[in-house]
């Protein structure tokens, strides 16, 4: 199945257009106060127009990290590195406490050993959900694609 296919990309796409409708008519509304004659709608349109500005914001950083990280995906897959971690699963098919700890062990030895690489911190991003610790999981990755960004940058420079 294509990316632009998966069920994920078309919903992240769904939410997207959703989002920036409501950020169209806040700002819209926004716009109107601000241009009242009233200063308390003024100002009220000055302070909701900061949602709009922020919104923007974070829905660029989040596609951003989409993309990046479906660029790692697919470079890891193309060099068939792509976390998949065995052990003991559960009935819906994901890994066991156990197994799963033993997966975040193996992935974080491998941070240990080459911090400044992205691809062990791709892997250890996934160990975190394996392990149920989202919000590591996130920041992991997070670390993943700067560092992914990076090595592209460095790659990109090398070669002018």
């Amino acid at each position: 199945m294509s990316f632009m296919r998966s069920p994920a990309f078309l919903g992240a796409v769904a939410m997207t257009v959703i989002l920036a409708l409501y950020v169209g008519f806040a700002a819209n509304f926004a716009w109107l106060l601000i241009r009242s004659d009233a200063w308390q709608a003024k100002a009220l349109g000055v302070f909701l127009m900061v949602l709009p500005v922020i919104a923007g914001w974070y829905l660029v950083v989040e596609w951003r990290l989409g993309m990046t990280v479906q660029a790692m995906s697919r470079e890891l897959t193309e060099r068939e590195e792509l976390p998949a971690f065995t052990g003991e699963t559960t009935p819906a098919g994901r890994l066991t406490e156990e197994a799963a700890h033993e997966a975040f062990t193996l992935a974080k030895a491998e941070v240990d050993a080459a911090p400044e690489r992205w691809e062990p911190w791709f892997r250890v991003a996934y160990a975190y959900e394996e392990n149920r610790d989202r919000s590591m999981a996130r920041k992991s990755l997070r670390h993943a694609a700067d560092l992914f960004r990076a090595e592209r940058r460095a790659r990109r420079r090398s070669r002018t």
